[in-house]
């Protein structure tokens, strides 16, 4: 049994808590005393702890306490804390998702003997461990990745629900969309290139390019062809676009009675309450991983895993917590287990890449009830 602190009590932050907790002792931390409170009252045998991760000497003196930190906090605070725990000489989970490259910190994170397992999400996170496993066993010319979290009830109109925060969907939708064809780096707006992609029990949805590459452009270059693409029910990504081509999501300040105010701060305040999700509402997370190149037998295959999660009534735990959050405690798990223990900082493609890391997120998950579904044929 190993010490764990988890930092920010998110909706994440605390699946992955109470996921730890099953086999460790874990603190949850967070700058809110109620939300803490709230997590407690779901899992009794957790410690809870208020702490500004933005008090970077409060932060290494509370963490240099346990043996593994699993990193949280929202996206914009995400790099600097994981700067700060390196640098405590902390081994750590991340999933903050932050937007710059976690691989600058590589070096930081050698020099302090420190392994750093980043970006463990479903995607980024699973796509990553399922395209690093078949990066050894395949010569890969193709991947693409299909991925969308979704309200099970469709509300007009835009019938889409946020298990984070507007802003950060809104990130999605103007950040340009970075994807590999035929060997090169290409940079398209987002929101673009809409196809409609059929799925089991959810029917036809709409996927559009989405800056989700992340890593793999810079530890898979040797792939020709790479893509990630958000999915959406139909008709959503033509309201988007309405708000984003009329500059409601323009962060420079406009006059309005005399006062200034942004765009997209106005927009993210009327979108929070058309956009949450409430925390028993159901919702849904789907997947769809395509790898394509040549298999040991030297044939061209085409390998599929798909993947359908839904919330859990029983925890009370959405399937954007359970599908993301358990992705990481398996890493977590993985790495206390003594099955991964190279120092540097790794996106899960350079974990999954190991046969024995690889089946166990898949057996992980597996035991979670989230299913990766594998389907192939010769093309």
């Amino acid at each position: 049994m190993s010490n764990v602190i988890v930092l920010g009590a998110g909706m994440v932050g605390s699946a992955m808590a109470i996921d730890m907790a099953k086999k460790h002792e874990v603190t949850l931390t967070d700058l809110s005393q109620d939300v803490l409170d709230r997590v407690k009252q779901r899992c009794d045998n957790l410690s809870i702890q208020l702490l500004d991760a933005t008090d970077k000497n409060k932060l290494q003196s509370t963490i240099k306490k346990f043996n593994l930190v699993i990193n949280a906090v929202p996206g914009f605070l995400g790099f600097e804390t994981l700067r700060a725990i390196i640098e405590a000489g902390m081994n750590v989970i991340d999933i903050a998702f932050f937007p710059e490259n976690s691989l600058e910190l590589d070096a930081l994170a050698k020099e302090h003997n420190v392994t750093a397992i980043v970006d463990c999400g479903v995607a980024p996170g699973m796509d990553n461990v399922i395209l690093g496993y078949y990066n050894e066993i395949m010569k890969l010319t193709n991947f693409e990745c299909l991925v969308g979290g979704l309200p099970k009830v469709k509300k007009w109109p835009f019938c889409y629900k946020a298990p984070f925060s507007p802003i950060d969907v809104i990130e999605e939708y103007t950040r340009p969309a970075r994807y590999v064809e035929n060997g090169k780096e290409i940079v398209r707006e987002p929101l673009t290139d809409c196809e409609y992609v059929e799925f089991d029990k959810v029917g036809t949805l709409e996927s559009f390019n989405s800056d989700g590459l992340r890593s793999i452009i810079y530890t898979m270059p040797h792939i020709s062809n790479m893509k990630e693409k958000t999915l959406r029910y139909p008709g959503h990504v033509e309201y988007v676009r309405v708000l984003k081509e009329s500059g409601f999501f323009d962060e420079e300040k406009i006059e309005v009675d005399g006062k200034l105010i942004s765009p997209l701060d106005f927009t993210s305040k009327i979108l929070f309450n058309e956009w949450k999700l409430e925390e028993t509402e159901e919702e849904i997370t789907v997947l769809r991983v395509t790898l394509k190149g040549e298999n040991a037998a030297g044939q061209k295959e085409e390998v599929v895993y798909s993947m359908h999660d839904e919330y859990n009534p029983g925890t009370g735990t959405s399937s954007m917590a359970r599908t993301t959050g358990y992705t990481a405690t398996a890493a977590a798990n993985l790495f206390l287990d003594g099955l991964f223990s190279e120092k540097g900082v790794f996106p899960p493609e350079l974990v999954g890449k190991y046969k024995v890391c690889f089946d166990y997120f898949l057996s992980y998950l597996e035991d979670r009830d989230i299913h990766y579904v594998k389907s192939s044929r010769l093309i």
